[in-house]
């Protein structure tokens, strides 16, 4: 169905929002958008403070992770503690074709020969599913991950289909915030963390695509080692904020 908000009504709504706190853009995001407004997260530290400030102020946005059959065991435990400390269910965003299903057709280990393929494949296009149903796709988006992200805003627009003149808000209401200020807060609130974290892993995505990182890299260091590959292309394949 087409969206059911004027763009223009956002774009002015976006300068306000660039200097408001947490709280106040996902207010604005309950308020405005309420259950057509989700939360993505592959649980990352910025994604856990967006859900613990939601749902502590009783912003009850549905949440969405892409599970491309590839986490890291640690992952999963760490998505049922999410789940059970929030007292919510996660959706699994799930790709067409299973792992096994994917070897048969275009070769074993996708990963190691066509990174880009495989991530469309076992995320893109499973997120660009969802995000139809949606007005407000909320990520945990921060400008100090690497340079591909330094000029994120926290309210963008995009023409997500322009045949069926769909639009839709990326809210990434935790752009300004640094590494320490998130590890502070989840500090603060005793919230729950990847095990990975503490042997060295800044940025946690697929298994075979994640190494922890050393001093001085970039938190983003550590996925695709070996390929020029800093995005798995969720964050991307919008295009330019309009």
């Amino acid at each position: 169905m087409p969206s059911k908000f004027d763009p223009e009504e956002i774009r002015r709504k976006a300068e306000e929002l660039e200097s408001a706190s947490l709280s106040e853009v996902l207010s604005w995001a309950w308020e405005a958008f309420g259950t057509r407004a989700a939360i993505g997260t592959s649980f990352q530290g910025a994604g856990l403070v967006v859900m613990n400030e939601a749902f502590s102020n009783g912003l009850n946005f549905p949440v969405f992770t892409i599970d491309t059959g590839l986490l890291f065991p640690e992952t999963l435990d760490l998505k049922a503690s999410v789940e059970k400390r929030f007292g919510i269910t996660i959706e699994p965003l799930v790709p067409e074709q299973t792992l096994e299903e994917q070897a048969a057709e275009l070769g074993p280990e996708l990963w190691n020969t066509k990174p880009d393929l495989c991530c469309s494949l076992r995320k893109v296009i499973p997120l660009q599913k969802k995000l139809s149903t949606l007005d407000v796709w909320i990520t945990g988006v921060r400008r100090q991950q690497n340079d591909a992200r330094e000029k994120t805003k926290i309210v963008e627009l995009y023409h997500f289909d322009v045949l069926r003149d769909l639009y839709i808000v990326k809210l990434n209401p935790m752009a300004a915030w640094s590494r320490d200020e998130v590890q502070d807060y989840i500090k603060k609130h005793d919230l729950p963390v990847n095990a990975l974290t503490a042997r060295g892993y800044r940025s946690i995505g697929c298994q075979p695509c994640t190494r922890p990182t050393a001093s001085g890299e970039n938190e983003r260091a550590g996925r695709w080692t070996g390929f020029d590959k800093s995005e798995c292309g969720i964050h991307t394949f919008l295009g330019s904020n309009i």
